[in-house]
């Protein structure tokens, strides 16, 4: 099954690194992409994941409106809120991170 997304957009905030008890780097953040809909300009915003290299490659050299380009794959979970509510997060698990500003 051919799973690929690539992506390009600003950072709706700082990214700020996590890491795991097993002492891995996590980032998860949140990109702003600009499209055309009718003649009117849309935006989507896309939650994206970082691990490792990517999560601190990611924070050390990007901010708040900084452009990134993403490719990875696209990756569903479950969860349950607060409420106890059953939720489902899309979100893009990236495989490398590039400056595209």
């Amino acid at each position: 099954m051919l799973n690929v997304v690539a992506i390009m957009g600003r950072l709706v905030a700082d990214p700020e690194l996590k890491t795991t008890p097993a002492g891995i780097s996590v980032c998860t953040f949140r990109i702003q992409r600009q499209h055309r809909a009718y003649q009117q300009r849309q935006a989507d915003f896309i939650d994206v994941v970082a691990w490792r290299h990517n999560a601190d490659f990611l924070c050390k050299y990007f901010a708040k409106g900084s452009m990134v380009a993403v490719q990875g794959r696209l990756q569903t979970r479950q969860y349950q809120d607060r409420n106890g509510s059953n939720r489902t997060a899309v979100e893009v698990v990236a495989d490398s991170l590039s400056f595209a500003g």
